[in-house]
């Protein structure tokens, strides 16, 4: 006779998708020898307009995916979007390297590499051209990206930090 499970096991359901971009082994030499560890970096994403990187340093490569995505759900930020594209162009610097993100007509699609192809992807943008300027390190590629995407401005934003009425309510009172 088969043991039949009274109950089944229900592991809760994870709205944010990852990707790795980068694995790389990293040692630091000490009196006793080498010590190695793999250093993972990672994007974590829900795909509507939610997305983080993070990073794992670990002497094995699970644990240290693992420790990367704690990571990136730790320092999420909100992508303001209009449509499926960005609402204005904007450069993301963080030490030597600087990401050129620019807004695209419907259709477009994603022109990245592979570092902020896959944050945008994951942040929800459908249509983006980018340029990295500077360095091609991946790490550093992706804080750029972030700090990029997070200098994004709604209008209704600007309009509101910049003091001026809607040309909808302007309208309804005249």
């Amino acid at each position: 006779m088969i043991p039949t499970r009274t109950r089944a096991r229900r592991r809760p359901v994870d709205e944010f998708e990852n990707e790795i971009i980068d694995i790389r082994r990293v040692s630091k030499v000490t009196k006793g020898g080498r010590n190695l560890k793999f250093r993972v970096t990672l994007v974590v994403g829900d795909r509507k307009g939610h997305v983080g990187v993070g990073l794992g340093n670990t002497t094995e490569i699970p644990l240290a995916i693992q420790q990367a995505v704690r990571d990136a759900k730790k320092n999420m930020i909100t992508v303001n979007m209009s449509g499926g594209t960005l609402p204005h162009e904007v450069i993301g610097k963080f030490k030597a390297g600087n990401v050129l993100l620019k807004p695209a007509h419907p259709g477009t699609g994603i022109i990245a590499g592979v570092t902020v192809g896959a944050i945008c992807r994951l942040a929800g943008i459908k249509d983006v051209l980018t340029k990295s300027l500077g360095t091609t390190n991946p790490l550093t590629l992706s804080k750029a990206a972030i700090q990029g995407l997070g200098q994004l401005r709604s209008r209704e934003e600007v309009d509101r930090l910049r003091g001026r009425v809607a040309k909808a309510q302007e309208e309804s009172k005249g």
